[in-house]
């Protein structure tokens, strides 16, 4: 299924020299603001968060502002027609009839896609549950490339929560693809990183190792990810608070690490990093949120400029049957084609890519 506008949903359908394009742009934009202050005019951009936001939905809109443009939408679905009991296709349908492009965030993972099945403008995908968050990717490498100069090459700790961090399944998927890059995944058992970004990093060529102790390998590392353990992941509270308290980076273990190591946080942060943390200049973290606009920005313009369409569903069909993840968009929005990819056992959900047997 082929759309006629561009979206971004997952940065991965999109080649590495189109990554640059951004992050070189972002750049540029950093360095000369004021080239860019009407780039946007006369442009609206809707925004459709379903779920809470501070850094994503404030840099989405400065970026826009800054740029000249307009924003309509809301934060706060109750506040909106889904109160009611509007599904996604109806809300996306209206508001891009509204909009030059639209911003979504939401629960679910694969709502973006599902969004840019029937939006009549670009769909930024925000964040979609617990799988993938291409647009902090982006800050995450403009980061990279601003404060270490290189995005290859480097020795990359992602610590927390790797299993439900989106943000470390984008970031995983992204950097294997520059060469040279080597991957440390600390986390317990419990919140280890999903088998399918696994097999990215492996495709790649890249090598990653799993270790369950922070103290031991950050001494090794070029940059450090940390990560919140998400509470609102959780089946339960018993569970979140199992986890909650393993990985806490203070002034000590810090101490272990090379001085011209970085350490990033997608935010909010929780206890993870300690406050200590924040005066040293291996902390990088704000300024990482702040790039996110700058990047957002040169996002922004490229998608409104591009007159290329997007295929948005490659697989095949299945009308008897239903992803088996139960945070797959799908299975709430149940009018959605059940595009898989793959045959026999080995199907993927063409949302979520949550690899699962078909249930009939």
């Amino acid at each position: 299924m082929i759309s006629r506008f561009p979206h971004l949903i997952d940065l991965n359908d999109f080649p590495v020299s189109w990554w640059n394009k951004i992050i070189d742009l972002g750049h540029d934009i950093r360095r000369h603001p004021q080239r860019y202050t009407h780039a946007c005019d006369g442009k609206i951009m809707g925004t459709l968060f379903y779920e809470p936001s501070t850094r994503t939905q404030m840099s989405f809109q400065s970026a826009m502002i800054r740029l000249g443009g307009s924003i309509i939408g809301f934060d706060n679905p109750a506040t909106s027609s889904v109160a009611k009991g509007e599904n996604l296709k109806d809300t996306t349908k209206i508001v891009s009839n509204y909009s030059d492009i639209l911003v979504m965030r939401h629960p679910l993972a694969g709502a973006a896609k599902a969004a840019a099945l029937t939006a009549d403008c670009p769909v930024i995908n925000a964040g979609d549950g617990g799988h993938l968050h291409p647009t902090q990717t982006l800050t995450d490498l403009l980061t990279l490339k601003e404060e270490k100069g290189r995005l290859d090459n480097l020795n990359i700790g992602l610590c927390g929560d790797l299993v439900y961090g989106r943000t470390v399944h984008s970031l995983c998927k992204a950097l294997s693809a520059y060469p040279g890059n080597t991957f440390v995944l600390i986390s317990t058992p419990q919140l280890r990183l999903p088998s399918y970004i696994k097999d990215v990093i492996t495709a790649s060529g890249s090598k990653y190792t799993e270790v369950t102790s922070l103290d031991e390998i950050i001494g090794d590392l070029d940059m450090l990810y940390m990560t919140r353990i998400q509470r609102e992941r959780f089946a339960s509270e018993a569970e979140y608070f199992a986890q909650k308290d393993t990985y806490i980076l203070d002034r000590k273990k810090l101490s272990k690490s090379r001085l011209d190591m970085i350490v990033m946080h997608p935010m909010p942060r929780v206890d993870e990093i300690a406050i200590e943390v924040d005066n040293d200049k291996r902390a990088a973290y704000f300024n990482q949120a702040k790039y996110g606009m700058y990047v957002r920005m040169a996002l922004i313009m490229t998608m409104l400029e591009s007159s290329k369409g997007t295929t948005l569903l490659k697989g095949i069909v299945h009308h008897d049957c239903r992803c088996s993840n139960p945070k797959c968009i799908t299975n709430t929005e149940e009018y959605l084609p059940a595009s898989f990819i793959g045959i026999g056992d080995t199907v993927e959900c063409e949302y979520c890519d949550e690899r699962k047997l078909l249930t009939h």
